[in-house]
């Protein structure tokens, strides 16, 4: 201390730019392949633990995949890390399993579809070796139960397959005009019951009858949904939240948010509701929200206004007032037409220690110190080449599209998704200036752009980092020319490793560092 000023010590260097090779590709498409609406992916998420991944689809399917590669060993990742055992090997998944999770729905009394596409999966607290998940669509959210079952196979049974039923003239009435009786084992008799006796049961007994034996036990992956949280939304659910207490969870649609209890779908407390008296005085919806990752009591929400609202559940029932308000000031003589349209956030995310909020409007993404609420420690431009079509943009309705955001384990890294299938990499950490472009293909092409003017301050300052991406009017930020219609909007980080899962249409695509 000095003045009564902390002094802040050095920064150390900043982490060196990640090298993103390719990994894994599901359901990847053949050139010319004509992609089902059915099969688009709509959700990713990866379990705490990192050894599940799960995604949702327009179908209203929920896909399952589990890590490989760190089985290999026949002991856990964790474990080898404590050893020091060198793990050269990047993350691979498998296809574990799928199962139907919405149904389409048709709402009688306001005459409206309800589509079956996911909007959301959030993975919950595993026991006994089962996983379990939510998921949601517009209206309706389940709860899913996946656990092993065993399955016996029985093998000698005493049935002729020849003489069997369905097989043979014994068991088709059709084929004798007067069939024989039948024993158990197929063969049939005729006479009486003596010389049935002395026939087929000699003496001794017959050495042919054998007992049933299990020979293997099959093991099936089954869902199960336990419960279906409905009927508690007026308006299309776009987020749900698991609670770090692993009881409850939150539901939020476009004017309140839910609080459930994971063991009762009858009932939930509305603990924010944003709906006006007149709808004709309605200014701002909710957009996004999701639980502190470790304070059980405090939960954010964005809004179409471009603002984070944090709030604490130990304030009042019902959390009218937040606690801190997050929003940039709008700079003067930028105002526009799309000004309100491009600043509406599509997703908040906690970093892992819920220090900071990383919050995605349409041109940006943006990283929030819970502690400073005057405006953002970083702001990351996405796509800037775009603000010129905002036009184009608004006559397709690509204006409206949701882009979600992800950070990495260690908070050094933050992604997004863009146009053209591509995504962008971000160095958040005091004095990076990293900045990745990825393409969703076998081929990433990667186009490192060191463009900041200065170097970037610790989080902890109060000036702010702006760091631009490609400027290039016309084309993206890989050179080539504008392609609205294939759009990168879901991606997921692993908790722990840099890899990432992003989705392109109805494709998987995973690459590691």
């Amino acid at each position: 201390m000095h003045g009564g000023d902390e002094v802040v010590a050095a920064p150390s260097r900043p982490p060196e730019p990640l090298d993103w090779k390719f990994s894994q590709v599901f359901g990847e498409r053949t050139a010319g392949e004509e992609v089902q609406e059915v099969d688009i992916i709509s959700a990713i998420e990866f379990d705490k633990t990192g050894d599940h991944l799960a995604t949702g689809d327009r179908g209203g399917r929920v896909v399952l995949f589990e890590r490989t590669d760190a089985k290999d060993h026949g002991v856990s990742r964790r474990d080898l890390e404590i050893m020091d055992y060198p793990i050269s090997r990047h993350p691979e998944f498998r296809y574990k399993t799928e199962f139907q999770s919405h149904e389409p729905e048709f709402d009688y009394l306001k005459s409206l579809e309800i589509e079956e596409k996911i909007n959301k999966i959030r993975w919950c607290q595993t026991a006994n070796s089962a996983l379990f998940l939510l998921s949601t669509n517009d209206k309706t959210i389940k709860f899913w139960k996946v656990q092993e079952k065993k399955v016996k196979k029985i093998s000698d049974m005493n049935l002729d397959p020849s003489k069997a039923v369905g097989s043979g003239s014994v068991a088709s009435s059709s084929s004798s005009s007067s069939p024989k009786p039948c024993l158990v084992n197929g063969s049939s008799f005729d006479g009486s019951y003596n010389n049935l006796s002395n026939n087929f049961f000699p003496p001794g007994g017959l050495p042919s009858l054998r007992l049933p034996a299990v020979t293997s036990q099959e093991t099936n992956l089954v869902a199960r949904c336990r419960r279906v949280y409905g009927h508690a939304h007026d308006y299309h659910i776009n987020s749900i939240s698991n609670n770090s207490d692993g009881e409850t969870f939150i539901s939020a649609d476009d004017l309140r948010i839910n609080l459930w209890n994971l063991e009762i779908s009858s009932q939930s407390f509305n603990i924010v509701d944003v709906k006006p008296a007149d709808m004709e005085d309605l200014t701002e919806v909710i957009t996004s929200a999701e639980f502190h990752p470790t304070h059980c009591n405090m939960l954010a929400y964005s809004s179409s206004k471009g603002s984070i609202r944090l709030i604490d559940l130990r304030q009042s029932a019902l959390c009218d007032s937040h606690t801190k308000l997050f929003e940039e000031p709008e700079a003067p003589g930028s105002r526009s037409f799309f000004t309100e349209i491009i600043a509406s956030i599509s997703d908040v995310k906690f970093s892992k220690e819920g220090r900071y909020i990383l919050s995605r409007d349409y041109m940006t993404l943006k990283l929030w110190d819970i502690n400073m609420d005057s405006g953002p420690v970083a702001t990351f431009q996405v796509h800037e080449y775009l603000r010129p079509k905002l036009c184009d943009l608004y006559e397709n309705d690509s204006i409206f599209d949701k882009f979600e955001c992800c950070l990495s384990g260690d908070g050094f890294r933050v992604a997004t998704g863009s146009y053209s299938n591509i995504f962008r990499v971000f160095g958040c950490a005091p004095g990076s200036t990293e900045s990745t472009t990825l393409e969703a293909s076998k081929n990433p092409m990667r186009r490192q752009v060191q463009t900041p003017t200065r170097p970037s301050r610790p989080l902890s300052s109060i000036t702010r980092v702006v760091r631009r991406g490609s400027d290039t009017p016309g084309v993206d930020a890989n050179g080539n020319a504008f392609d609205f219609t294939t759009k990168l909007l879901h991606l997921a980080w692993h908790p722990t490793e840099n890899l990432i899962a992003c989705a392109a249409a109805n494709s998987l695509y995973m690459y590691y560092a």
